[in-house]
């Protein structure tokens, strides 16, 4: 496996590998892998003949108040973890090498409408303008056949889905299923930051959702009602605090007052001063 710092250098590694006839699959992350991660890479590996993964933390995407400067990085464990599963190129460049002029000052950027106003837009202003830009940036680099995307992240799947149809970008975007601990809880570098009493407590996201999913079953179809059940599971955890909860059609986003066809269901929750999100997909 090879580790590339270098935007030029990349290219041209892709270049050559693209030359001798070989598909490529790409797995853009921002490091602390954990099996959500290497699940991806495993899919990308089991269809693709190169898999090219990113480990950049993108300051873009990260708000003035958020958790850039903490957030988890451990290149050689990453590493390690990447070439466990096949991985055949890790790109970790620097802040530098990717906004050469500083990202604050970038005079261009990717902003994808509508789909970005509600679930995570709404509460993390600018945030999706930051991943459809770093993204569109690597689809550049990389030029990938397929990329590889984790459906926990359901509104960045269908921001990208959005950015790649509007604009003719020539890749395949896929969205693989969300992986669980044992008890329910959705894969998430965040989980690093949780005490044990707060790792007891995110239980609480998974839950709601089985609550949600156990109500649908039996026949409810009114939005308010299901959103109302989980509000109350979620209040009574006192380490809980709801950001959101929100049933979209699974497709445009938009709100849904009563549920006849595929919708969202999706959340996020800080425990204690960790945001976690967590989502599940209705489809009838």
């Amino acid at each position: 496996m090879r580790i590339v710092n270098k935007v030029d250098q990349l290219k041209d590694v892709i270049r050559q590998l693209k030359l001798a006839g070989n598909t490529v699959g790409f797995v853009p992350t921002m490091g602390y892998l954990h099996e959500g991660h290497l699940s991806l890479m495993r899919q990308a590996k089991q269809e693709q003949d190169i898999v090219v993964v990113s480990i950049f933390v993108n300051p873009l995407q990260f708000g003035p108040t958020e958790d850039f400067a903490v957030y988890p990085r451990d290149l050689a464990r990453d590493s390690a973890m990447a070439e466990s599963v096949g991985v055949d190129i890790v790109f970790a460049p620097e802040i530098e090498e990717m906004y050469p002029n500083g990202h604050s000052n970038l005079l261009t950027v990717v902003d994808v409408s509508e789909l970005t106003e509600g679930l995570c837009g709404a509460s993390r202003p600018g945030h999706f303008r930051g991943v459809t830009t770093v993204v569109n940036k690597l689809f550049n680099i990389v030029e990938p056949d397929v990329a590889y995307f984790g459906q926990k992240d359901a509104q960045q799947v269908a921001v990208i889905k959005q950015m790649v149809n509007d604009l003719n970008i020539n890749v395949k975007v896929v969205a693989v299923p969300i992986v669980r601990e044992s008890d329910g809880l959705a894969l998430s570098s965040r989980n690093v930051f949780l005490s044990k009493d707060e790792r007891q407590a995110a239980l609480i996201l998974s839950k709601s959702l089985k609550l949600a999913s156990t109500l649908l079953a039996e026949g409810e179809r009114n939005a308010d009602i299901i959103r109302s059940a989980m509000t109350k599971l979620i209040s009574d955890e006192p380490l809980a605090k709801i950001d959101y909860i929100a049933i979209n059609d699974a497709v445009t986003l938009a709100d849904v007052i009563n549920i006849e066809k595929p919708v969202l269901i999706a959340l996020a929750v800080k425990i204690g001063k960790t945001r976690l999100i967590d989502n599940m997909v209705w489809e009838g």
